[in-house]
């Protein structure tokens, strides 16, 4: 498996990120990918980062795991943690350690 940085996902903004969330598949939109204020230690395999993702979307959906797929990344799970709501759906928060 390979450790997935933010080099993976700085040059993915606006790309569309699909997912199966049990009644057909869902277009979630990376619109975030920044490295997170914290020092990294030593022995740690990647820099801290985050990432939000927009889901235009009345419905919310639960923090977990989700089996996301992009054209260029191929298909990864990807913890998502809902963080906010706007007038066209929900933002979603994955964070790497």
């Amino acid at each position: 498996m390979q450790i997935l940085t933010l080099e993976h996902f700085a040059s993915r903004l606006n790309e569309t990120f699909v997912v199966d969330v049990g009644h057909g598949n869902s277009p979630f939109t990376l619109v975030e990918a920044r490295p997170l204020p914290i020092q990294a230690m030593p022995g740690m395999t990647r820099a801290p980062f985050s990432l939000l993702f927009h889901h235009a979307s009345a419905v919310l959906f639960p923090q977990r795991i989700y089996q996301m797929t992009n054209a260029n990344l191929g298909e990864i799970g990807i913890f998502l943690v809902p963080v906010a709501r706007n007038s066209d759906g929900f933002i979603y928060q994955a964070v790497f350690n």
